[in-house]
């Protein structure tokens, strides 16, 4: 008997601590939470996705409805950011509307899981109002289909029956009072909407635990069990709950694509829909194409139409006794690893055996050589791509979103979306962008901005949405000149209908080297506001708006790009943007962005500074590129540009991921 006790230990023993799970960071096996962080219910778990994830969470709960956001840069980084409609509490100043609110949110994984369980910490509401402002440290062990959760939450994830106190109080009693606090309803004494309020992490008189499990029964359905310490009635006026325990199962209909339903603390019944993929997938990048040889074909003949199948293109071809001189023209191709890489597969299949030497350029800047004016004089020049005008366009379906408005939480356009280019010269383009709205909200988007300091410049968007309905507007229709005056050195000249809201003429330069980390430069615009319409009239303002920017490659452990600008703003304040982005080798880009101008917090009014997220992610074989703040106010605003000079240079520079 004690034998097969001691057997029965040691097979539990080996169970927990060794069987393999099938949830650990899974991207199958996981999902947000009702608050977009990876998770149960509405509590976090110590689960990141795969670096280069990002998702969608829809939540509509009571009272609180929620669209998050999440994006993980890294493996063991996860930021989101959300907005939200409080039902039944008023927006302040207009009592018939719903409240609503906005923050962010991160978790950092300070371990992996091992023999012993991963562990996160995290800062939910980072720099919101405060409604949700938690922190946490969780663990998580996953054994085959079942995966474990502990966690100790602060703030609004300290309201579980089991409170203890605080135990980094015994450190310093600075963490026994919480500039947003939550220990009884109502006791909340506000650090300002919107800023950052470190005093406060892991702050209050108590603290709760949280914990739960998560069940994969099949690859598509997930049962969620959690004690739920969500502090209640808190700020939302929630039910007090009738039980701690809330229940909740999800059904994926695909990898990307999940339901959940939810009972929470046994008072309601919640609905969440999530749409998450791996936007840095190498399935999401150019795959080399081999294709069929004709007969009459020579082997440079092959060379340049394998090229062009795969999105390079040949201007010139060179040939010496020893190697061939390649001038390259590309735009499709995301990155330089890539680019190569199609090079050399198309050489071999053509048979070529010289050594190829590279001249790269894009709108016919070079960006790289390695041959000069001697190296084409002393070769027979093979090939020589006739200079030709074409036309390129792409009309398809797009949702045009605006969330959170004062008149209602979601507001939305589906749209018909041309996109045409017309090359008149290999440097010179002509880019338009034409929209039709089949079916929007935004005839009620009537309530004004509150704060339009210093100019009204973006506060008066409501008034562009208004006239989309019935008709088409025009959002671009720009002409893009670009220079290589010296090598190196690149200057792009353009104007236009610059954008939805402005037209005007500007000048960029850029100095970028592929061989160094940094790339710096200028740009310089007049630029006048469009009228309402959207068509070709403009309104009285008008000013200058220019920047110095610096660009920088980070190679090193942490790989990012970082971009800071210092300038004038369109609505003429002075200040300096600051953006942190991860690229991938498939050409997704996440990144999020901050401005600090001479406007003061108060004079900014609710959100104190222009922050906010960008990304650039393949949805169904394209590239969406989406830019969301918090709100739209007009310090910190500049022109929304088709793209920048480093825009097209980047994908040249190597990047060791």
């Amino acid at each position: 008997m004690l034998i097969y006790l001691r057997n029965q230990i040691w097979n539990l023993f080996f169970l927990i601590f060794f069987a393999p799970s099938i949830l650990s960071d899974n991207f199958q096996y996981n999902s947000y939470n009702n608050h977009g962080v990876l998770g149960l219910i509405n509590m976090p778990t110590a689960r990141i996705y795969n670096e280069g994830s990002i998702g969608i969470t829809v939540y509509d709960g009571t009272p609180d409805q929620k669209i998050t956001i999440t994006a993980s840069p890294y493996d063991w980084l996860e930021a989101s950011f959300f907005y939200t409609s409080i039902q039944d509490k008023p927006y302040p100043g207009f009592p018939d509307e719903d409240y609503k609110d906005k923050g962010f949110n991160f978790k950092l994984k300070l371990k992996s899981e091992g023999i012993f369980p991963a562990i996160a910490i995290g800062i939910n509401d980072i720099a919101g109002t405060g409604f949700y402002s938690s922190e946490y440290i969780v663990s998580s062990y996953g054994i085959k289909n079942l995966d474990l959760h502990f966690g100790i939450g602060w703030g609004a994830l300290s309201g579980g029956e089991n409170r203890i106190k605080n135990p980094l109080i015994y450190l310093d009693e600075r963490f026994k009072r919480r500039v947003v606090e939550v220990n009884q309803p109502g006791d909340y004494a506000f650090a300002g909407t919107g800023s950052f309020s470190p005093g406060s992490y892991f702050s209050g008189e108590k603290i709760s635990p949280f914990y739960g499990i998560s069940y994969s029964i099949s690859n598509k359905i997930l049962l969620k069990v959690e004690h739920d310490s969500t502090f209640t009635p808190g700020k939302f006026n929630y039910n007090i709950p009738s039980s701690r325990t809330s229940v909740g199962l999800e059904y994926s209909f695909n990898k990307n694509f999940t339901l959940g339903i939810s009972s929470e603390r046994d008072d309601y019944f919640s609905v969440k829909f999530i749409y998450k993929q791996n936007a840095a997938s190498p399935r999401n990048q150019p795959k080399y194409k081999k294709i069929e040889k004709s007969q009459n074909d020579s082997k440079y003949d092959y060379f340049i139409k394998s090229l062009e199948s795969n999105g390079i293109g040949v201007n010139k071809l060179y040939e010496k006794a020893e190697s061939i001189g390649v001038e390259f023209t590309q735009f499709s191709i995301p990155n330089l690893d890539l680019i190569e890489d199609i090079i050399y597969r198309s050489k071999m299949d053509a048979g070529i055996d010289k050594d190829i030497k590279k001249d790269y350029r894009i709108a016919d800047l070079q960006v790289y050589s390695n041959f000069n004016d001697e190296y084409e004089q002393t070769s027979k020049l093979i090939y020589k791509r006739e200079s030709a005008r074409s036309f390129n366009t792409d009309t398809k379906f797009n949702i045009r979103p605006y969330l959170a408005a004062r008149e209602g939480f979601f507001k939305f356009a589906f749209l018909i979306e041309n996109n045409s280019e017309y090359i008149i010269k290999d440097n010179f383009f002509f880019s338009s962008n034409l929209k039709y709205s089949v079916k929007d909200n935004f005839g009620d988007l009537t309530i004004p901005p509150k704060d339009t300091y210093p100019a009204q410049v973006r506060s008066d968007v409501k008034d562009y949405l208004r006239n989309f309905e019935n008709r088409i507007i025009i959002g671009r229709a720009q002409f893009d000149y670009h220079i290589n005056p010296k090598k190196n050195h690149h200057v792009m000249l353009s104007g236009g209908i610059l954008e939805e809201m402005f037209n005007g003429l500007g000048i960029e330069y850029l100095y970028f080297d592929t061989m160094k980390s940094y790339a710096l430069g200028f740009e310089l615009f007049h630029v006048k506001k469009r009228d309402y319409k959207l068509r070709f009239g403009s309104l009285d303002y008008q000013t200058n708006t220019g920047f110095l920017n610096f660009y920088y490659r980070n190679n090193f452990i942490i790989p990012f790009d970082a971009k800071v600008s210092y300038g004038k703003y369109l609505a003429g304040d002075l200040g300096a943007t600051f953006e942190l982005s991860r690229r991938y080798k498939n050409g997704a880009e996440l990144g999020v962005f901050a401005s600090f101008t001479n406007v003061t917090a108060e004079q900014f009014g609710e959100g104190t500074f222009d922050k906010g997220i960008f990304f650039n992610i393949p949805i169904y074989k394209n590239f969406v590129n989406y830019s969301w703040r918090p709100l739209t106010k007009d310090p910190g605003a500049r022109l929304n540009r088709k793209y920048t000079l480093n825009d097209l240079l980047i994908k040249f520079r190597p990047y060791s991921d």
